[in-house]
């Protein structure tokens, strides 16, 4: 499945960040996805974005090889694989001169004629009149004000405040808002975008989406503002691209920063009730609610840029709003826990009102499992880079039902199973299919990187594949990749 990242452009003057993409030669799903879920129809290539062939490979081992199919040697496969197909957002998708269909036609004056002026001396004795009635009720209302009243307000009955237990959704937004912070981030060229991050340690580091703060990593401009106003600048610790995660830091960070609870994304339910905190098309410190409507959703998110770079996931989907400047916000339970980032959203492909403008949210939101995200920002603080599980082999990005296929070829025509890798040791071989990893079922390549990411290096995992229609098992030990390139 695939979605688009979700960020807001930053406003000529601010006063005062991925909904799933459609991964390559990916056909929309029909399951639910908000901000580039599987389910809507996805907008097409935008001029300048690299042409997606059906079979692409990508290296199911944190993406670093990938290749097509078939005959020929595989594209280029620098990783991450190519990105999806989906623009971002949608944005900037012209709907003609009104959006609406329709031009406005000034109506015509109406003739004068005599009886112009009868209507105003009516209209005059009217307001003539209402004017007295309206004095003598006043009068009289006045005269009799000390007979007593049927009314009593809050202060007369002794209510000076309404209290709310901790379980509320209001308690739990009071206490998580000060610990979140709406990003601005500009690149050298003055381009840039709005998105959302939370408080991680009491040392200033802030965690948040890759996508959110890509703009300000090569010297660029990032700042965080708390909801109290205040405003600091923040530069970039670590980023990651495939999963979508970054770690900013606060310069001159106060002494007071207080850190939200992380939760357990494992123990998640559906139905569960969430919480989202965010800055949706700029407004920060939004806060929506919804229920978790499911897990371990197949995600792959970009934001369909000629140079994106596409991160996949096996997210948590929440029905709470999700918009455009939300991304790398908070997704919390009921109890305030952090359970997840808010990353992508599915959007409908019209492009929101008169089909033009960018995509907003229709129910179908993404946000990375907070297990997860949690291990990428701790080894992003401590060596700046994200570290990958891998099983080195490179399989197709062509979803399907069928599983993850082995390729013949990896990237730039390498081996698609690599020598002495964990694939390798296990016996796996180009054209073997994936159907399961552990217990997860495998429909695509995509949700294989997916899986593969949600475990750490040196994880045991068990493999489940066809090859000459025979199933067989095998277990493995995940290698290890550090770095995006």
């Amino acid at each position: 499945m695939s979605t688009e990242n979700e960020g807001t452009a930053v406003p000529p003057a601010p006063s005062a960040p991925p909904v799933p993409v459609a991964s390559p030669a990916a056909s929309p799903q029909a399951a639910a996805a908000d901000g580039g879920a599987p389910t809507t129809p996805l907008p097409t290539t935008p001029p300048g974005a690299p042409e997606q062939g059906g079979a692409a490979a990508a290296h199911a081992s944190a993406g670093p090889s990938g290749g097509p199919q078939g005959a020929g040697p595989a594209p280029d496969g620098s990783w991450p694989p190519p990105a999806p197909a989906t623009p971002y957002a949608d944005g900037g998708a012209g709907a003609g001169s009104g959006g609406w269909g329709s031009s406005y036609q000034q109506p015509a004056p109406k003739p004068r004629n005599g009886r112009g002026g009868l209507v105003a001396a009516v209209l005059v004795a009217a307001l003539v009149a209402g004017g007295l009635g309206g004095g003598l009720g006043y009068t009289l209302a006045k005269s009799n004000d000390d007979t007593g009243s049927t009314t009593v307000s809050a202060s007369d009955n002794g209510a000076t405040q309404v209290k709310r237990s901790p379980g509320t959704i209001a308690a739990v937004a009071a206490k998580a808002l000060p610990s979140t912070v709406t990003i601005e981030a500009e690149s050298t060229s003055g381009e840039g975008g709005t998105g959302t991050g939370f408080v991680f340690d009491t040392q200033g580091h802030i965690v948040t989406n890759n996508h959110v703060v890509a703009d300000a990593v090569d010297g660029g401009k990032l700042t965080a503002t708390f909801p109290s106003g205040k405003k600091y600048d923040a530069e970039v610790v670590g980023h990651a691209q495939g999963y979508d995660v970054a770690v900013i830091k606060l310069k001159n960070a106060p002494s007071d920063l207080k850190p939200l609870a992380l939760g357990d994304s494992d123990k998640v339910a559906v139905g569960d009730e969430t919480i989202a905190i965010g800055a949706p098309f700029g407004l920060s410190n939004t806060v929506t609610t919804g229920i978790i409507s499911a897990k371990n959703r197949p995600v792959a998110s970009s934001d369909g840029s000629a140079t994106s770079k596409a991160s996949y996931m096996s997210a948590l989907q929440t029905d709470a709003s999700i918009n455009p400047g939300n991304s790398g916000g908070p997704l919390l339970d009921a109890s305030g826990a952090v359970i997840g980032i808010n990353s992508a959203i599915q959007s409908s492909s019209s492009g929101g009102l008169g089909g033009s403008g960018q995509s907003g949210s229709i129910g179908l939101g993404f946000a990375i499992p907070i297990n997860q995200a949690k291990y990428v920002a701790q080894q992003l603080i401590k060596t700046g880079k994200p570290v990958y599980a891998k099983i080195g082999a490179s399989v197709s990005l062509e979803e399907g039902s069928d599983g993850a296929k082995i390729t013949d070829t990896g990237a730039s025509g390498t081996a698609a199973v690599e020598s002495g890798g964990p694939a390798d040791k296990a016996g796996l071989k180009p054209g073997d299919v994936i159907t399961k990893l552990d217990d997860r079922v495998i429909d695509s390549g995509p949700t294989l990187i997916g899986e593969i990411w949600t475990h750490k290096p040196g994880d045991k995992v068990t493999i489940t594949y066809k090859r000459g229609g025979q199933e067989q098992t095998v277990q493995l030990t995940l290698g290890s990749r550090a770095g995006d390139s």
